[in-house]
Formats: structure tokens, sequence, C-alpha cells
């Protein structure tokens, strides 16, 4: 085995790849590590793996092929039992009448390539490539379609329901025709849409067909070319056999669900069909409740992206004894996200902390959370007082939605609970009409209101593809902003890589425009003063709204001009940079 260390090493070295003495580094770290050349190089920063597959090419006299450009042959795929590419981490290239060319990481797994070659009954034309680049395929299912077709198959199989009992059982959905295209589709979509990190499935009916589109980062792409308009019925069909909807009914909205396990993984479909000039339209809401806990494994305030100087502010807000702190924003602004990251802040074993939600989308370590059901009558405000007297500390209301649960909400704030909850509105000023259109009495809201905090998610450049890009005095005029103090600033923009599906940004961030209600913003709200004579107030005594975080962003670097236009919109009376 040492001499096939040596031997690569040797082989990287007369390519230029890297220098003898970062070979003898290599081998020092290997001894250490336990893990092969290559790997223990590409760990140490020294090539990548793709230098290691034209190498490794090279010590077994055999041909390096770069699959970054690979036009996957399907037909030649489909003709392959489904699971060996997976099972042996190989893509299938091209056959021809001396055999199958694949493309391989490792060379040196003879005894799994003869297995291989048996398996298939025809010989084996190795050509080497990069490990990580043949996962990746693997992974997305760009290598083979029936790949992902028979992933999603045994996906498909763990459809479950929920009895009465709390019992998951396996649903009759396995006892249908395996051989469905339609029944193929739709799980090779949802596996799909799970490996982009989608949030949404956006099912289209129109003139053109049907269409199938995906939410990532809070933003809509086309998943696929159009499919034929003869797909549509069967399409929804499933999808309501799926979510145990009426397929008879096509007029009226449908809302329903279901939930697959793969693997280890419970995943959530929240299903809402509605009627369309040319069918039904289906949106199918991901809630992949494992991702959520690992995004949000030691969730606190800093990993939210929210800057400093507010999240100093938030901090002291969140941490009074009693009161209300409200968070708004339009849906998919990530405001549950922050209250879950403050109730994480704030929590120790001298409190209880009690959270009501629809739905509880996050399992947080000593908190007792309570799921709302219509169905069964258990409303926000039902719960909310059952919660009373159960003797919390902090309570947590998902979403305020009726004057009921907001009155109970703000009598609680006044008789000593500190309360969290979230309301849709746009800015922290419309929360404070939406409340008093509830039938709320002024005096009581804002004396119980210790902040509001407005939010919004702007999607960050991804890393791997980021480059400088210019803005013309016009793109600057357009969008409040002075060019001549911004003209010598870099700013930076994605070009686009199979990282970010080609959208140029991957993950999101937090801005927060927060108010802090002080004595003299109180006098003005009870005395209904004007809009503008709010912000002014609201602006001294140190609020930074909305647009004025989005441009921190952008000068930090962190998103686009763009991005920041389409998030947020230039206010005439803040004096943005």
């Amino acid at each position: 085995m040492s001499f096939e260390h040596r031997k690569i090493g040797e082989i990287l070295v007369e390519m230029g790849i890297i220098a003898p003495a970062e070979v003898r580094l290599v081998l020092e770290q290997q001894r250490q590590s336990g893990r092969r050349f290559g790997e223990t190089a590409i760990a140490e920063g020294l090539f990548t793996d793709d230098r290691v597959a034209q190498a490794l090419a090279q010590q077994f006299g055999l041909d390096y092929v770069d699959l970054s450009q690979l036009v996957p042959d399907l037909e030649l795929a489909a003709s392959l039992p489904a699971d060996l590419p997976i099972r042996f981490a190989f893509i299938p290239l091209q056959r021809t009448d001396d055999g199958l060319t694949i493309a391989i990481a490792d060379p040196t797994r003879v005894a799994e390539l003869d297995e291989l070659e048996m398996l298939l009954d025809m010989p084996l034309i190795c050509q080497v490539a990069s490990g990580k680049t043949i996962t990746a395929l693997l992974e997305h299912g760009h290598g083979s379609k029936q790949v992902l077709q028979e992933v999603s198959e045994d996906f498909k199989l763990h459809l479950v329901k929920e009895t009465d009992k709390g019992e998951e059982v396996l649903s009759i959905e396995k006892l249908t025709d395996d051989s469905s295209p339609i029944i193929r589709l739709i799980d090779s979509t949802l596996f799909d849409a799970l490996k982009k990190r989608a949030s949404d499935i956006h099912i289209e009916s129109s003139a053109d067909g049907v269409q199938i589109k995906y939410r990532v980062d809070g933003v809509l792409f086309r998943a696929t070319e159009p499919l034929d308009g003869r797909f549509q019925g069967p399409i929804i069909s499933r999808i309501k056999v799926m979510s145990e909807l009426d397929i008879s009914e096509r007029r009226i909205p449908q809302d329903g669900r279901f939930k697959v396990r793969m693997g280890e993984r419970s995943i959530d479909f929240r299903v809402s069909i509605m009627p369309s000039i040319f069918g039904e339209d289906a949106v199918i809401r991901i809630l992949d409740k494992e991702s959520i806990a690992k995004d949000l494994h030691g969730l606190t305030l800093d990993v939210l992206g929210i800057e400093g100087h507010e999240l100093i502010r938030f901090r002291r807000m969140i941490r009074e004894p009693y009161g209300m702190v409200l968070v708004t924003g339009p849906t998919g602004s990530g405001k549950t996200t922050t209250l879950y990251a403050a109730l994480t802040e704030i929590y120790n074993e001298q409190e209880k902390i009690i959270t009501i939600e629809d739905p509880v989308e996050y399992q947080l370590k000593g908190v007792v959370q309570i799921p709302v059901n219509e169905k069964k009558g258990l409303t926000f405000a039902r719960g909310l007082r059952s919660i009373l007297r159960h003797d919390p500390d902090k309570i947590m209301v998902g979403e305020i939605r009726d004057p009921e649960t907001a009155q109970i909400a703000v009598q609680s704030a006044l008789t000593g609970h500190l309360v969290f909850t979230t309301v849709h509105a746009n800015n922290v000023f419309d929360v404070l009409g939406r409340f008093l259109h509830m039938g709320i009495d002024a005096y009581n809201f804002v004396s119980c209101l210790n902040c509001v905090a407005a939010q919004r998610l702007v999607r960050k450049i991804c890393v791997h593809c980021k480059q400088e890009v210019t803005y013309d005095r016009e793109a600057f005029a357009a969008s409040g902003l002075d060019y001549d103090k911004l003209k010598d600033h870099t700013f930076y923009r994605g070009a686009g890589c199979k990282e970010c599906n080609g959208q140029g940004y991957h993950g999101r961030t937090a801005i927060l425009e927060l108010l802090d209600l002080d004595d003299n913003l109180r006098d003005l709200i009870i005395n209904k003063a004007s809009v503008s004579r709010l912000k002014e107030a609201a602006r001294k005594a140190g609020t930074a709204f909305l647009r004025d975080a989005a441009v921190e962003k952008l000068l930090l670097g962190v998103t686009t001009l763009e991005e920041i236009n389409r998030v947020t919109f230039a206010d005439p009376v803040g004096n943005t940079p």
C-alpha cells in the first residue's frame, strides 16, 4: 500500500501539482489520520479532487474524464439495473461492441469492479473522474433518471398516515401500480425538490401545458420544461389521493396534507388545490423538520444575520420581565425562526415557556409546545386561554389572526407575562393599525408593547460563483442611493453555478426594522399621530428602517442591489446612504 502511495505522490510531483516537500508532509499527516494519500492532501487543501482523479488515471493507465460538462445518456441509464450506479458509485458513459464505458473515482476497487462486470454481464471500460462530481451527479439524479425513479419509488412506499391513536401505518399506496409514470413523476419531483432545498412545489396549468416550479430561498424557478397538458388531471388526482382529498371535486379549493418517511427522515407536506381556468393547480409546502432541526441546531440570534447594533437592542427587549414582543412580516420572512431563536436564548429551567403554533415546525428543548387543531376546536384563542391556566412565565403565540386572540394576548402581557407573537403586516407602523382595527384599546396596546420588529429575508450571494460587479448612475438613482458616495465601493453578484442551481444566490440572511416604544412614541400613537411623524420620532429614537438594513447588507458584500430592491423599496423619509 505504501508503494502505491509513493507512486501517486511521485506522479503528482511529475505533473507539477505538488512539491516533494509537500509529499512528505502529506505522508506524515496520513500516518496520523489513517486516510488515503489523495484524501489527506485534499483535506490539507493542497489540490482538488479532479487532480487526484488525473493522477490515478495516469497511475493505472486509464483515461481521465471531466464530468462537469456531461449530458447524461438517459436511454443508456434506463437500460441498466437502477440500483447499480449508486451501489457501485459509477456513471455510465457509452455502450459499444467492446463493452460499457463507465466513470469511476477509485480504480483500486478491483473486486467490486469484477462483481459489477459479472452483474452487468458485459466487459467494463473504466475511465477515472472526480469522486465528488460522481457523488453529486448521483445525488442530484443527473447521472441516471432511473436512479432517481428507483430511489423515489422506495421513498413512495413509505408514504404514511396518522390514525386517531397517533399510530403511523403504511398506507394502501404501496398496493398501487408501481409502473405508473404519474406516480414516478410525482415521487421524483418530491425527491428532487428536497435535494434542491425547495420550500414549496408549484404545479401550474396553462395553455402551454403543466409547469412544475420550485421555490428556493423565497424565489420561484422552473424545475422542468412544460409537460403535456393531458398530464394535468392525473397529476392533480395523484396528489389528491396522497393527501386523502376528494378526487371528484374539481370546482372548489381543497387543503390536505401527507407525510413521507425517507430513510430516517420524516417529512410533512401541506397541499393546497385551487381551480383555475385551465384546470386545477397545486402548491405543496415542504416541512422537513429534521432539516430544520439541523439548520437550527445551536440556534441563537447571532446566526440569523441581524447586524450587531440591532441585535443588542433586540436582546435587551426579549429579556424584559413582561410585555409583548411583536415580530411582523409576510409569509416566509423568518418570523417564527426569529422567535425560536429568542426563546432558545432566554430559556432557563426556573421559568415555564409555553407556545401555541400552527404547525409546530421545530421542537424546542425544555419548551411546552401546543399545535393548533381547528378541526377539533383547538384555535389560537381557546389554546391561549388554557395556556394561561397552566402557570406560564413566557408565552409564544404563533400568529394573531383574530380580535379574540389579540385581546387575550394583550391582557396576558398586561398581567405580568412576556408574550412573543407574530402578525402579518408590511412594516412596524402597519402593525399598530392592524391591532387598533381589531378593536384593541390603544392605551392598553401601547402600554403592553415592548417592541415591534419587522423582518425580511434577503438572499445571500453564492460563495462559489461570487464576482465583482459595477452599477451605473442610473441604477443607483433608481434605487434612491447616492452614486457619488458609492461609486468607489466594491459590489458583488453571483454568476450562477451548479451549487446554486444557476441562481447566483445560496441561503438567506435576516434584515430587521426594530421599533423600541419609548414614552414619546406611546403618546404619539395614543394621539393618532400621522405615520410620517411616527417615523421621524422612531428614527430619532434609534430605529433603522428595513431599507437601511438592506443597504447595509449590500455594502458588506452579502447581497446584491437587485435583491435589496426586490425585498425593500427606498423610503422617501429615510436618509439612506
